[in-house]
Order: C-alpha cells, then structure tokens, then sequence
C-alpha cells in the first residue's frame, strides 16, 4: 500500500529529509506533489529510524515545505527491458528521447543489479575486433574483459569511443589463413555480425557530445545494434549515478535473456566519480582520498564487476569504461582504483596526440592482462603472439635509441640502431596512427607488423618462431 506523507521538515539543495516514514528503504524510488499538482520524482538516499533523507531528481525551486506531499512506490528506480531498445535512444533515466514510441517492456528489472558471482564466471577467451591495430594487435580485447581507456583531458576519447562502437565485432571464424578476408568475411555475413549489439553510455557530456555520437551512430547504420543512453552536464547528479547503471542493466538482458555478445562502452566514468563526490557532500558524509567518498571502490566495483561471461550462457558482456585522468595524473583515485578493478588500461598519450597520431594510444605502458587468452591459431592467427612481443620490444629499442640519438647525436649510433630508430618513426606513423574512419581486419593489422619488422634485420626477430618468420616476413628484392 502507497502511503502519502506531509511531514517534509527541511530542504538542503537537492536533499529533503521527511519525518515519520514507515517502511521506507534505501533506493527506494519517490513521487513529491506540488501544491499545483505537479510531481518532481526523487530517490531515497538514507534511512535513519523513521527520518529518510531522499535527493531530488530536479531541483527545489518552488517547493512549499507545508503544502507539499510525498510518496513512496516501494521499489527501485527500474528500466522496462525489451529487445526493441536496440537503434534507439534514451536519456539518463531509461526515457526515449529519439521521437518513437515508448519500449514495450517485457519485464521491469531493478537497475541496482548484483555483481556476477564469480563461482558462476566463465573464463574470457574469445577475441573481439575493434578495427584499431593498438588494441587488435598489441593489447587485444577478449570477451567478457574489462577494459579501460584512460585519457585525459582535451584527448579525442569520445571520437575513439565512438570508433570502437561503429566497428567492434565477434568473428565467427579464425583468421588462420593468410588471405586478403579470411578474417573480415564472417563476421559480415555471419551470425556473428547479427548476434552482437553495442549499448553506449554517455555520462555527463555536453548537448553538443551527445549530437555527435547520434549523428555518428546513424551515418554509419551501427545505430541499428546500439542502445544508447545520454546523461548531459546539466542533468541532476543522482541522474548520473543511475546512467551507468541502466546501461548494464539493458545489457543483462540483451546478453544474458537473448544470447547476444554485449558491447558496453562508457564514458566519461570521471563525470560519475564526481557526481558520487557531489552526493556524498550533500549528505555530509567524511570524505577520502581528494575528496572523494571512502566508499568510490566498491562503488566502482558494482558497476564494473556486472561484466563477465556466465556458464551455460551464451552471452557475454564485455565492457570498455573510459576516464579523463585529472591533470593526467595515473595516480588519482579514479584511474588508480579502476586499474585494480579491471584487467588492463589503454592509455592515451598527450606527446603522440601533438604529433598529430590519432588515436593516440600510448602503446608501453598500455595492456591487456587476458591478451594472451584471446590470441594465436583458432582465434586471431599463429603468428599474432610472437608478432606482438616482437614489436613491443622493437618499438621500446627504438624509442631509446631516439632519445640517445637527440642527446649524443646521429653519429653515436650503430646501423642496427638508426635501423631501430627509423622503426619507432614508422610504428607510429602507419600502426598507431590510422585515423577515425579506418576499419582494419586483424588480418590487416598483423601484416602491417610484418611490413614493420622487415625494416630490421632478421637477425633482430629473436621472438618469433623461424617458421613464422619464413611464411610471413615480406621478401625483400
């Protein structure tokens, strides 16, 4: 039974606390009526006997303490399911704002899901092809990975995030064989192609960021497979904290109901640290490191920790957070923590973005922890693992040698050195660098390694296999 309450004591901000409750619990959704018949929604943020303290989805102005009422729905903020999301447009709160009809849900589900019980977690395994050598060849994804991309500020992470969307598939075949589409053909013609569908989060972006990802999204015809949520800047800061939270809970359904293979990518995972900071000032609770509430890891980690794969599902849902590191520092709170939650960073470098590389990915302190499981024959090809030490090492050597080379001069440096040297300028300019609107196959990717390597001797290939090296290493003339 719905009770109604006027007994609203105090307005602070976007915080009113409410007398005499019963019953009440936490997340608990809200509705306040205005004198004038208007209703404003809020949320219950705590409970303390028979006081709660509940935020306000929009703000106060306007409300009169005495002729107000409030009432409580006796469930969670919830977002109706349905596979018709796929190609529409949601704000923050689960509403579509694209101009079509309303989702027929199937079920309402509870946007506060549970963290995958890790007795039920299936191991990550299969590779997923993002278009982007960077991350396809040297930091490969895997599915039911977490895997973050750390940016920073003025870095173009919503242009790759938007990249990744348009053009990450699950192959349904190995790219084993060395031909021109071995490994692009099935995915495009496949199952595989139609059983995978991206959702998008955007958390507190600007009007014109979330124009940009719409308009990207449908120019490219990936809206068809994408759910997408926009939570702008100006939104409320509870609005925020839930965005995230609708997005995983529209990709359990979708991976884990219809079998799908789930895509999540969110950004800007720095605007939901700052939103949670926000609340847990307005409710005056002890702050920790900068700030930020004791609590920002678990938080954190109830978002992140939804991502998995499930025995005896077929579906995954692998998920991509992205992070502006203030003052592009590694050590703040939130890249700190995120890097003990997830397996890997992508980094973006501010030295490479001046240099005009795009994207910009910082490929040595960049990693995937589960790399290893998601490459080699069966799944990207036989050469992949060795193609890849070989060309971080290479790539390391040649980054030395340039400093060297700028300190002692061209002339201290061996043929085999310059060798090097010339190398790092050509790993970046042709792997790293490869624009916006290229798609590249692994197939793609891994020869243009081998093109690569051939500029070094062949003595220098110490990590790959002879025979690799006798069946794929270019022939000189």
């Amino acid at each position: 039974m719905i009770r109604e309450y006027k007994t609203i004591q105090e307005i602070s901000g976007p915080l009113m606390v409410v007398d005499r409750v019963r019953g009440v619990t936490y997340d608990e959704l809200g509705e306040i009526e205005l004198s004038d018949g208007t209703v404003r929604r809020c949320q219950v943020l705590e409970v303390n006997g028979d006081t709660a303290v509940v935020q306000l989805f929009e703000n106060s102005a306007g409300i009169n303490l005495a002729e107000s009422k409030i009432r409580f729905l006796g469930h969670p903020l919830q977002l109706g399911v349905s596979g018709d999301m796929l190609g529409r447009v949601f704000n923050g709160m689960g509403e579509p704002i694209d101009g079509g009809p309303a989702i027929l849900a199937d079920e309402y589900r509870d946007i506060n899901g549970l963290a995958m019980n890790p007795a039920a977690r299936n191991y990550p395994n299969e590779f997923i092809q993002t278009g982007i050598s960077t991350i396809d060849g040297l930091n490969t994804l895997v599915r039911g990975q977490k895997l973050p991309i750390f940016s920073g500020s003025g870095l173009p992470h919503a242009a790759l995030a938007a990249q990744i969307a348009r053009q990450a598939k699950v192959l349904d075949g190995p790219a084993s064989s060395h031909s021109e589409d071995a490994a692009i053909r099935p995915a495009e013609s496949g199952a595989g192609a139609s059983n995978f569908a991206v959702v998008f989060a955007a958390i507190g972006i600007t009007f014109e960021e979330s124009e940009f990802f719409v308009q990207e999204f449908r120019r490219t015809g990936a809206i068809d497979r994408t759910v997408l949520f926009t939570n702008l800047a100006n939104d409320p800061a509870v609005e925020r904290i839930a965005t995230p939270r609708m997005a995983l809970t529209a990709a359990e359904y979708l991976a884990f109901e219809k079998n799908m293979h789930v895509l999540v990518i969110m950004t800007d995972i720095t605007n939901y640290a700052e939103a949670l900071r926000e609340v847990s000032a307005a409710k005056k609770e002890v702050p920790g490191r900068r700030g930020y509430p004791g609590y920002l890891y678990t938080n954190l980690a109830t978002l992140y920790e939804r991502a998995g794969r499930q025995m005896g599902k077929e579906g995954s849902i692998t998920l991509i957070p992205i992070l502006t590191m203030p003052e592009d520092d590694k050590t703040h709170p939130i890249p700190d923590l995120t890097g003990y939650i997830t397996e890997g960073q992508i980094i973006l470098s501010r030295e490479l973005y001046r240099k005009g590389i795009n994207p910009p990915v910082d490929v040595l302190p960049s990693l995937s922890r589960l790399k290893d499981k998601g490459t080699g024959a069966g799944k990207t090809r036989e050469d992949h693992s060795g193609t890849m030490n070989q060309l971080f090492a290479a790539y390391a050597t040649g980054k030395e040698n340039k400093e060297l080379m700028s300190i002692l001069g061209e002339a201290a440096l061996s043929p085999t050195d310059l060798l090097y040297a010339k190398f790092a300028d050509e790993f970046e300019k042709r792997y790293v660098s490869q624009g916006t609107d290229e798609n590249r196959s692994i197939e793609e990717t891994l020869d243009l390694g081998w093109e690569l390597l051939s500029i070094l001797p062949r003595s220098e290939l110490k990590r790959i296999k002879p025979e690799y090296i006798d069946k794929y290493l270019p022939k000189k003339d």
